[in-house]
């Protein structure tokens, strides 16, 4: 980004100290009030001072912000810390302010509370009304400020298109002429093979990543001369390694993904391709659960960890864990690691698809790949952000480049974590080809349109399902 200051580090470490401030506040008063009550009912402390001193009250002080900061988190608002709507910010203010209130009601003010339900309503009203003024007019006093930055141009986004067409270079000029708050600072052009060039200064694909990387180029923007889908998808599956959300005007494509939506609140109109469905709060609360399941599996499992490793290692000879290199979120590599269900050198000849009679599958590994056993240690790879317990199963690269010779839209599920469990694997199982690969590929493609928390838990509950009826393979 152009523009001093203007690190996205630098404005969510001021989006959080401000709400920590007035979290600090805010639990002050709120004591403050629980003094007046307490006083009020013949308290025998003679200040406010002693009463907010108390070790009890002292230790609440310390802690509660904190945890208020973590419920924050949850609710999404530090993730993209740029081009907050400050009515939206209102609705997310209200309702967080409104959890935390109970929740400060429950956990502190049980023991204080009367049998005159309005005294108590009214409490309640008090308290949410001093948490939400606080941290609103402090939330809003850091987005007024980026606002006024962005409109005065002091900041901008840097930008590469990915186009050296005419209508590349059109659209980089409403661009630049939008009178929108957001702004943008068109770095280069890239030509696209097959097009005929507009400027002489497009630059060749080849360089773009480095480009990328040395200009610290904020965002992607794709402007195709034409409007095909299968080359645009082709482009988004090239560029999905470099890490840069890549976006699309809205009027080039009609895509059959309904994950795909405008998400620039103030910016000119685009529209995100490597932005999922899910809310930035189920995001935040994706990842929570799936590291704190996954280390409770870990411990929980241990003893079956244990014995089937043991398992393994006196069925056959090898090692007892499989690793093998996937593809994940945003098309970046990673070794998976399973139990060992085949026999060593299963794949001298070559990559190969697993069937149901495989001699290559070791009579342990028949059974554990019935209940998917041999899955277990992926939970490693989901508590160290590898992978999420639900989410597209990841594939390796040689069928990947199959796959998308078939299904070109297979390039969208770049977009989440692969899972150990997913849609397609509860509605299609294990794939034997890549024509079986490519329609398993379109349940999950479903999920990543309709990526939620309850979509999650549905999948995790036909995976239990299918785990207890032994159809795994």
């Amino acid at each position: 980004m152009i523009g001093k200051m203007a690190s996205v580090k630098m404005e969510r470490a001021k989006l959080v100290l401000t709400d920590w401030t007035t979290a600090n506040v805010s639990f002050m008063l709120f004591n403050l009030l629980r003094y007046l009550e307490s006083s009020s009912a013949g308290s025998s402390l003679d200040s406010a001072v002693n009463y907010l001193l108390q070790p009890k009250i002292c230790i609440e002080q310390a802690i509660v912000p904190f945890l208020m900061l973590v419920i924050y988190w949850l609710s999404g608002f530090y993730n993209n810390p740029f081009g907050k709507s400050r009515i939206n910010e209102l609705m997310n203010t209200a309702v967080i302010s409104a959890i935390s209130t109970i929740l400060l009601h429950l956990a502190l003010l049980t023991n204080d509370q009367m049998n005159d339900i309005a005294y108590n309503l009214m409490q309640i009203l008090i308290i949410y009304a001093i948490f939400f003024t606080l941290t609103f007019t402090g939330r809003l006093i850091v987005i007024n400020n980026q606002i006024r930055h962005f409109k005065k141009r002091d900041w901008k986004y840097t930008a590469v298109i990915v186009g050296n067409s005419a209508r590349a270079h059109s659209l980089a000029a409403k661009m630049k002429e939008s009178k929108a708050v957001i702004g943008f600072s068109i770095e280069g052009f890239f030509r696209i093979p097959g097009e005929k060039d507009f400027s002489s200064q497009g630059m060749e694909m080849e360089r773009i990543s480095d480009f990328c990387i040395e200009r610290n180029i904020d965002q992607i923007i794709l402007a195709p001369e034409n409007s095909n889908e299968e080359q645009i998808l082709t482009l988004v599956y090239n560029l999905f390694p470099i890490g840069k959300p890549i976006k699309l005007s809205p009027d080039t494509i009609n895509f059959m993904t309904s994950s795909i939506s405008l998400k620039d609140i103030y910016g000119f109109p685009l529209v995100d391709l490597t932005h999922s469905s899910m809310s930035e709060s189920e995001k935040n609360i994706k990842r929570s659960f799936d590291v704190i399941m996954s280390f409770l599996m870990l411990v929980i499992l241990s003893p079956v960890f244990i014995f089937l490793a043991i398992w393994v290692k006196k069925d056959s000879h090898g090692p007892v864990f499989y690793r093998q290199e996937r593809i994940g979120l945003k098309e970046r590599p990673f070794r998976i690691i399973k139990f060992r269900t085949m026999y060593t050198d299963a794949e001298a000849s070559g990559p190969q698809l697993s069937s149901d009679d495989d001699p290559r599958v070791t009579k342990s590994g028949r059974i554990m790949r019935k209940y998917r056993l041999d899955e277990l240690p992926q939970f490693w790879n989901v508590l160290i952000g590898e992978m999420s317990i639900v989410g597209p199963r990841p594939e390796r690269e040689y069928y990947i480049n199959k796959i998308i010779e078939l299904a070109p839209y297979y390039t969208m599920l770049y977009q989440a974590r692969p899972g150990i469990t997913s849609w397609g694997m509860v509605k299609y199982g294990y794939a034997s080809k890549v024509e079986e690969m490519v329609e398993r590929s379109k349940f999950d493609l479903l999920y990543i349109s309709n990526m939620s928390v309850l979509m999650d838990l549905k999948i995790m509950l036909y995976t239990v399902l299918t785990i207890l009826e032994g159809k795994g393979k």
